[in-house]
């Protein structure tokens, strides 16, 4: 197992958890990248990635740069599933198209990337996901999977509200995990983890949380590699600032943000090790 840090907005500077990773500086595209890059801004990330590497794991830092992640995916060289956990969806078809919350339409345009299953959004997204701009065709052709921690049923236009499978309530979860895994379509899967997917106790985030447990993750993780080969994977999800330079996204992120804590802290450190503790098992020793 490879870990690897972006360093675009700092805020994974002085982990413990992440003191032996690879580090790559990408602080001068952190205005250009936060909450969405142009496409100039990905092409120049594209050129600074390294060639993808089997067992690599990287991390992002905030969530607001989670659509790097379509960026590592298009490396791969082979089939994949992309099993993604978030507290949002992440399927906005609303420009623009390089956007923390758009870029599972991206990774869902990849040739190589067969399918997505989203885990644990509890987020207002699928109030109305229609009208919100959700990708209800790939969810309704079978290309997207989607399985909330907790979420009432959606309203839907011309149709009865969608009923979802909520994953807080399952009465045996590892063995439903189990059935979602075997019946993936490839036997290779790329992990992307938003740690605003976790309940607050465990996470300090730029974003609304969820209510996954760290346990649950770290199981799910842990039948996942049982039953399918993990090429790679990437996390984000730490709090850092927000600084921009465009006023469109200062607005932007006004309005989508809920009100920002003061720092990062010691809970987002313990959980990157034990996310680290949990990939180990499953790819490999840290190298």
């Amino acid at each position: 197992m490879l870990l690897r840090v972006l360093e675009i907005d700092g805020s994974l500077a002085e982990s413990k958890a992440l003191s032996s990773a690879q580090r790559l500086p990408l602080a001068d595209l952190e205005p250009g990248l936060r909450l969405w890059g142009s496409a100039s801004a990905m092409a120049e990330l594209g050129r600074r990635l390294p060639a993808w590497v089997e067992g690599e794991v990287t991390f992002l830092g905030s969530g607001d740069f989670h659509h790097l992640a379509a960026a590592l995916l298009r490396r791969l060289d082979r089939p994949a599933t992309l099993v993604h956990f978030d507290n949002h969806p992440d399927w906005v078809r609303l420009p623009p198209a390089w956007h923390c919350g758009s870029w599972v339409n991206r990774a869902l345009e990849l040739p190589h990337i067969h399918k997505v299953v989203t885990l644990g959004p509890c987020s207002d997204d699928l109030d109305w996901p229609q009208l919100r701009g959700g990708n209800w065709p790939a969810l309704r052709c079978g290309r997207l999977e989607l399985y909330p921690w907790r979420h009432a049923p959606s309203k839907l236009l011309g149709r009865p509200a969608h009923i979802w499978t909520e994953l807080a309530d399952l009465p045996e979860p590892e063995a439903w995990l189990e059935r979602l895994f075997a019946n993936l379509p490839t036997s290779d899967v790329w992990v992307s983890i938003d740690k605003d997917v976790l309940a607050p106790q465990q996470a300090v985030t730029n974003w609304d949380q969820g209510g996954m447990s760290l346990e649950f993750l770290e199981s799910a993780l842990a039948i996942l590699g049982k039953n399918r080969r993990i090429l790679g994977a990437d996390v984000c999800g730490e709090f850092s600032p927000p600084r921009f330079a465009s006023p469109w996204k200062r607005l932007s992120a006004w309005m989508d943000h809920p009100p920002q804590p003061l720092a990062n802290d010691a809970r987002n450190d313990e959980t990157n090790r034990r996310l680290i503790a949990a990939f180990s098992k499953v790819m490999g020793g840290a190298a």
